[in-house]
Order: structure tokens, then sequence, then C-alpha cells
């Protein structure tokens, strides 16, 4: 995420103020409740600093104070939290079978949803529905007296930060697109941070950066869906996501697993997607384009080819998992995306394999912790909020509340 330190002049004052307000609102953020003593303590600023500070941050709304904590010593301090009731965030998600929408408060608290079955097609079509919906979605009453920070854009290819340009998305059929560019003129009226990443790490970025209590210090999301794609998170105060010189880094889908086997929607041959994605899946089994993928898996679950095609995908799964494991070593795997709803047929095979090899490389039985999210619906979109607020609180002037505060 790009930084606004570089053009700031030393001895510059605004600029110091800002940087102790995105101290203290981040402090806040990972451990609410804490106390103006606590911030002190944690941010190293005065106490007189941060009593000024954290009132102007009530005053704006940003802030509320809670119960009064125990003090060790001198007066007892006011539990300080992140105000979810005057800020919302919004999240979308441009998946190849539909659009998913998700508003959320600060903390992180989903507050509205959408999913909206979609079949993309050409970028100017997809931004035309996607502004429409989120026009509608923003009109709904828990959004009405709430001030919106900013809207993020989850993609699923291969995202250009820098250009805010979608390279390539090969399952999309989409190619360098200025895809927020094409969403604006839909929605004129909207303000605030606007942003778009790759969906794995949208996906990864919030999953971290709305984590508190005990934050591992990386985290590697990995997205079973159309394709398969993976981000990796690290840092427990602003992530890092790694991306690669050209943004390539975690296209996990598009590594070779098989030489000289099926061709992939990129143009090469035996990609991993070619033997675990839901379009290699659907290719194997008949299952069209139209139709949902798992409504229509269900009641064939019985059946010795779907047995065989699920259980293969799965073992493939497992394979990119603990080459993740080797390449990346992240404290914590998790692992979304839509494949995850097909259950043990397909699970089981990925987390054996992986649980089974984990260990042969260092020969120690500390073991990756490896979470599946079985319903991870809005988790990229949710995602692109996150990064909305780490970018509102960071990288930009902080708006003020326009609803009054409480």
């Amino acid at each position: 995420m790009p930084g606004s330190y570089q053009n700031q002049k030393a001895g510059d004052l605004n600029f110091l103020k800002r940087l102790n307000l995105s101290a203290i609102l981040e402090t806040v953020r990972r451990a609410p409740g804490v106390t103006r003593a606590d911030i002190a303590t944690q941010a190293q600023l005065t106490k007189a600093t941060v009593g000024t500070a954290v009132q102007s941050l009530l005053n704006q709304g940003w802030l509320k104070e809670g119960e009064l904590q125990k003090s060790s010593g001198g007066r007892p301090g006011r539990a300080l939290h992140l105000n979810d009731d005057h800020y919302y965030l919004l999240g979308a998600e441009v998946g190849v079978h539909g659009l998913r929408l998700v508003a959320c408060a600060p903390s992180g608290q989903v507050l509205e949803t959408q999913h909206e079955p979609f079949p993309c097609t050409t970028p100017d079509t997809t931004a035309a529905s996607l502004g429409e919906l989120l026009r509608q979605f923003t009109h709904r009453t828990s959004l009405q007296h709430r001030d919106s920070l900013g809207i993020g854009v989850a993609l699923p290819g291969t995202i250009a930060t820098d250009e805010a340009v979608l390279r390539r998305a090969p399952n999309l059929g989409w190619h360098d697109v200025r895809f927020m560019e094409l969403l604006r003129p839909h929605l004129p009226e909207a303000t605030g941070v606007w942003l778009m990443d790759n969906e794995a790490k949208a996906a990864a970025f919030g999953e971290l950066y709305f984590r508190t209590g005990a934050i591992p210090e990386s985290l590697l999301y990995v997205s079973a869906g159309t394709g398969i794609g993976s981000g990796l998170a690290e840092g427990r105060h602003l992530p890092l996501l790694t991306r690669g010189v050209q943004g390539l880094a975690g296209e996990i889908g598009h590594t070779v697993l098989q030489p000289g086997g099926l061709y992939c929607h990129c143009g090469n041959r035996g990609c991993a997607e070619t033997l675990v994605s839901g379009w290699s899946i659907r290719a194997t089994l008949g299952i069209d384009e139209k139709d949902d993928l798992i409504n229509r898996l269900t009641p064939r679950l019985q059946e010795p080819m779907v047995v065989h095609t699920l259980r293969r995908a799965g073992e493939a799964l497992g394979m990119l998992l603990l080459n993740l494991h080797h390449t990346q070593n992240p404290a914590e795997i998790v692992l979304g995306g839509s494949l995850t709803r097909l259950g043990p047929l397909f699970l089981d095979p990925a987390l054996t394999y992986f649980e089974a090899h984990q260990h042969r490389l260092l020969g120690t039985a500390q073991r990756v912790s490896l979470r599946v999210i079985e319903d991870s619906t809005f988790v990229a979109a949710r995602g692109a909020a996150a990064q909305v607020l780490a970018r509102a609180i960071h990288d930009q002037a902080l708006p003020q509340a326009t609803h009054g505060s409480s």
C-alpha cells in the first residue's frame, strides 16, 4: 500500500499530528478497550499529546468511550473503541459468476451484504451493473446515517496497483482494464478512498487486518474457486502484501503441476488450475457455466466419476498448500473460496496430503495452522473494505463525520 511520507517536509506539524492520529487509531483498532494511558505507553507518546488527539478523534466520530478501567496506579481511564456508528466501508468482489457487495463498520463488523449472480461479460457492462448495485446498496436503512470512507473492489486477476490497472484476468478474458475509471461515472457522488486489488490478496489483507487479540506474524489466504489464487499478508501493524515486480506473486493456480498437461486459460499447459479449479471440475463433469457448480454436484456425490474427480482435485490442492508452505512459510494458512463448500470429498484429500507432508523438510512437530472457511462468499469483498480503512487511516487526511457524534 503506497505511503504518504515521501513528500513531507521535516518538522511539518500537520503531518506529525496526522501521524499521531493514525497511530492512536491503529492502537485502538488492534486492542479495543485500551485507555489513554495504555495508548501513551504503547505508541510512545506523551499523555498530553494522546489526550488532545483522542478528544479530536472523539469529536470527529472516529472513537467512542466505554466503561472505566481499573488502574494499577493513578486515576482510572475510560476504555476506548472504534465508533461503529458513524463510518462504513464499501467492498465489492467481481467474480466470474457473480458480484458480491459488503458494507463494514470500522471494527470489521459486517453491516450489509448482497450476492448477485451475474455472468460477467465485458468490463464496461460489469462496471455499469456493479455501479447500479452499489447505488441501491448504499440506500439501505442501516447505512443512511453513516458516512462512507470509500470503495474497494476485488478482482480475479493480476493487478498493477501503482497504476490501478487489471493486467490480466484469464478466467474473465479481460486485459489491461482500468476498472475503477469505468466504475466512477456510475457513482458520481461517491467520495473517499477508491482502490482495487486482486481478490486473494484483498482477502489475505482483510483476514489479518481485521484480526484482534492473537495476531499471527503472517497469513496466507488461498482462494479455491473458479480459479486458484493466493495472497500473503505480513505484519501486525499495517500488513504488507507480497506482490512481485509484475504483480504475479500468489498466482499459484498458474504454477505447473503436470508438464505437458491440459491447456489452461492462461495459455500454458499443465497449470494447477487444470487439475483443481471450478472451471476444470465443470469441464471434467460436463457442468454448464450457467449452472451453480455446488448445487449441481450435491446430488451427484455418490457417482464414481464425481468422487474420483473431487479426490484428484483435492490431492492437487494439497500439493499447492504444501508448495506454499515451503515457499512462503506463513504463520497461518486460511483456505477459502467456493470449492470449500464441496465438503469432505474435496477437502479431506487436500488436508490429509498437507498434514502428512508439512513436517518432512524441517523434521519438527511444530504445526502450521490451517483454517478452512466454509462460507467465504464475502471474504474478498470484506478484505477490499479493510484496505479502504487502512488507506483512510494511513494515507489520507482523516475525514470528519457529517452526521454528528454521540
